[in-house]
């Protein structure tokens, strides 16, 4: 029987006290599961951002999407996690990822290391928490790497598929959108790392666009000026776009599911209320 669908969205603006309530709360009232904030810099500081949500909201999940694990000592954030869990009433979900964006490191004083050495930091990371009385939370891994796939299949929770590729060379985190074929790549070798566990983990995608339309073309037009490759129909192929009517993007959903297990989609704050109505068409889906 297929996983339950649950819905989340990432909170990328910093707000005043009041605003960022009200914002939580529209969030709540549209039905979304699971309230997110990221961890980049010029963005919301993660906890206590999660810490106001809890208090202006009752029923969300609370997550980081995902933690830099280079920006923190393992210790510490151990520490960081047991509070933030106790204050948030035990709805906190952790979510961590290797930090992809090189420029932040070096604006913060910080190494930012190769991929190994990123990878390696993030299993200390997880083993520090792991071994913490108390940090028993949730855990989101968020990486496509062969190493990433293989930590979460031994530790997460929840695992998320980026669904997209750092541009070669980019110090800035510029991202390539990842194909079907690409997808379907990369779940298959978690799959293949996870086919032990007892318990399977339950898989999250980031949906980089959503617009409910019956003129794609200009939804796309951003993307499809942005990237010249791409055609009309090859941009709607992507797993990380849902446009289209809403019949179209709901089938999309449920077929996310169908073909790679993705039953947990994030969108991005500014799709907050684009999205309602596929969430709202998908609430009885199981």
């Amino acid at each position: 029987m297929p996983r339950p669908f649950r819905f989340g969205v990432s909170l990328l603006t910093s707000a005043s006290a009041a605003e960022w309530r009200a914002k939580c709360r529209r969030a709540e009232d549209l039905g979304y599961d699971v309230l997110l904030v990221p961890d980049h810099l010029g963005m919301p500081a993660p906890f206590p951002a999660l810490v106001a949500a809890a208090a202006a909201t009752e029923r969300p999940r609370l997550g980081t999407f995902v933690l830099n694990a280079g920006f923190w000592n393992p210790v510490l954030l151990a520490r960081e996690v047991a509070t933030t869990a106790a204050l948030t009433g035990g709805r906190l979900e952790l979510g961590l990822g290797t930090g992809y964006v090189q420029a932040e490191h070096e604006r913060a004083g910080l190494p930012f290391g190769s991929p190994r050495e990123r990878v390696d930091q993030l299993r200390r990371t997880v083993e520090e928490l792991r071994a913490s009385d108390g940090c028993r939370v949730p855990l989101l891994i968020g990486g496509d790497g062969d190493r990433m796939l293989r930590l979460a299949a031994e530790h997460a929770d929840i695992v998320a598929f980026a669904g997209a590729r750092l541009t070669p060379g980019s110090t800035v985190g510029r991202l390539e959108p990842a194909t079907a074929r690409d997808l379907d790549e990369r779940v298959a070798r978690y799959a293949r790392s996870a086919a032990d566990r007892t318990e399977p983990a339950e898989r999250n995608l980031l949906i980089q666009t959503v617009a409910v339309t019956d003129d794609p073309r200009s939804a796309l037009g951003p993307l499809l000026a942005r990237r010249p490759e791409l055609t009309l129909a090859r941009a709607l192929a992507l797993p990380t776009v849902l446009v289209g009517t809403l019949e179209e993007v709901t089938g999309r959903v449920r077929g996310l599911r169908e073909r790679y297990g993705i039953s947990y989609l994030t969108v991005l704050e500014p799709y907050l209320e684009a999205f309602a109505p596929v969430r709202a068409r998908l609430a009885d889906d199981g």
